[in-house]
């Protein structure tokens, strides 16, 4: 195959725009959230599901989107997903109920769906060369990154100058640009031998996803409960009922054979590791830099820049790595590259610690950057060419989920030891009946310290700051560790660039 041209560079940064308004969705909406309160008087339950609805479609849509781009055109569900996305985003500005936001918020998460897995399958048959595909998939996951920087801020912009409705608005020209380029900058690819899509294949994974994901939420936010238990057992229980079905289907959505590939193997348990890791750890980052340092919302968010501008970059060098040193000793030397960054985050305290936990995010961004660029190039080429939207959809699946577990195992251990350090403190200064809210989060407590007032306040306030940030330091020694495993996992298994598995000749790619 010839290398990439001008029109495929032209059309990589084309697929770059809806991925930076993807993750621009996930951010910007959290500014907009008290103007919401105030205008839609919603209930707390309502105001959840407003935050959450379109992330829990996107997790359990990703799957049958990845194998829907495979079977009817990636390119064709692409535009179908910006058309969508455009639609919905003015249905969400025009919205004058909490029913009709929810709607449409949902509408948005089932478009943004086709975002991950069309662009990524994209790329692998754009960028044939092996050199310029990780460059690209690198720009692909850096526009992420970009996105997530820049949601807030331009956020912040719009809501300065004009009322939430206009925050949904955003993301309009871009998918009306993409609608009007992408025909004639991005080719067509899809499986000419591609079989029927199962129905029931399509509710199981959804239930699975929405299952397992919102159990997970729960679980991060409230603790054990009957209900977030009940919703795990039966997301698991689904799941199991897919995979099972999967290996009854002559063309089924989750092609379980490449989970006997090592090499696929190793790539997928990296990945999630890696992810858990660093989303368990940025819960917990944010409460210190507000909580236990004092900055406002807005420093605590120019103090995570560096983070994210150090991820843009490390996702970029990835491929110029490969060409000194072998791909599986990048992606360990990554791992291991990242595990002092989360030790750095051991060391922060309550007082002076903003120039240690900056620094720790830089070196955790720099290591783990590469290797979410490589696992991506090795899960998606793993695959036949025919079958890159399903293994994409893999990628982007493992990574909802590995954030939704770090969120969770991760966050549920900080909220357990950090209710056990200040369990003492709360039985010395306050009543039983109001241990309940200040235990619950370290904003409680320094709530109940505002209250309290006097040389017992502030003596609860310091203790608090200072039982977090210890809490905080042990979760980054968990992650230290969790990295590391993956690397010696990695290590283990990582020992050859993927080889694609024999197939029939693909159908070659259409320019129109």
């Amino acid at each position: 195959m010839p290398p990439a041209g001008r029109r495929e560079w032209t059309g990589l940064a084309i697929i770059a725009l809806p991925c930076l308004v993807y993750a621009m969705d996930l951010t910007v909406l959290n500014l907009a959230i008290p103007a919401i309160s105030a205008s839609l008087s919603p209930s707390s339950s309502q105001l959840l599901w407003i935050i959450d609805i379109y992330g829990f479609m996107v997790a359990g849509l990703l799957i049958t989107m990845g194998t829907l781009g495979d079977r009817f055109g990636r390119r064709r569900l692409l535009l179908i997903g910006a058309a969508l996305f455009a639609a919905a985003s003015v249905g969400a500005a025009l919205s004058r109920s909490v029913g009709m936001l929810i709607t449409m918020r949902a509408l948005l998460g089932v478009a943004g769906a086709t975002v991950a897995p069309s662009t990524l399958s994209l790329i692998r048959n754009m960028f044939h060369d092996a050199q310029q595909r990780r460059f690209a998939i690198g720009v692909w996951i850096a526009s992420y990154s970009l996105g997530g920087v820049i949601g807030p801020l331009v956020g912040g912009v719009v809501l300065q100058w004009a009322n939430w409705h206009a925050i949904f608005l955003v993301a309009v020209p871009v998918m009306v640009l993409l609608l009007l380029l992408g025909p004639k900058l991005l080719p067509e690819y899809k499986d000419a031998q591609a079989g029927r899509i199962d129905a029931a294949s399509v509710l199981l994974s959804m239930g699975a996803a929405l299952g397992s994901i919102h159990a997970l939420k729960q679980l991060a936010e409230h603790g054990v409960s009957a209900p977030a238990l009940a919703s795990l057992v039966s997301g698991l229980a689904l799941g199991v009922a897919f995979v099972r079905r999967q290996s009854r289907l002559a063309y089924p959505l989750l092609d379980l054979s490449l989970f006997r590939r090592p090499v696929f193997g190793a790539a997928i348990a990296a990945y999630a590791l890696s992810c858990l890791a660093m989303f368990g750890v940025y819960v917990f980052l944010l409460q210190y830099l507000q909580g236990v340092l004092g900055l406002s919302p807005l420093a605590a968010g120019l103090a995570t820049v560096p983070w994210s501008a150090a991820f843009v970059l490390g996702s970029l060098l990835a491929p110029r790595l490969t060409r000194a040193h072998a791909l599986p000793h990048v992606i360990v030397g990554g791992l291991l590259a990242a595990a002092p960054g989360f030790l750095l985050l051991a060391f922060v305290d309550q007082r002076g610690g903003l120039a240690m936990a900056v620094a720790g995010t830089v070196v955790t961004s720099l290591g783990l950057a590469p290797v979410f660029t490589l696992v991506s190039d090795v899960i998606v080429t793993a695959a036949p060419p025919q079958r890159a939207g399903a293994a994409s959809a893999i990628s982007e699946t493992c990574s909802e989920f590995s954030a939704a577990s770090g969120i969770a195992l991760l966050g549920s251990l900080g909220i357990w030891l950090y209710r056990a350090r200040m369990q003492p403190v709360l039985d010395a200064t306050l009543p039983a009946a109001l241990h309940g809210d200040a235990l619950a989060t370290l904003g409680g407590t320094l709530a109940a310290a505002h209250a309290m007032g006097g040389a017992a306040g502030a003596a609860l306030d310091a203790a608090a700051r200072a039982a977090f940030a210890e809490t905080f330091r042990t979760v980054a020694l968990v992650a230290t560790g969790v990295v590391v495993a993956a690397a010696l996992i990695a290590a283990r298994l990582l020992r050859s660039p993927p080889q694609p598995a024999p197939t029939p000749a693909p159908a070659p790619s259409a320019w129109p």
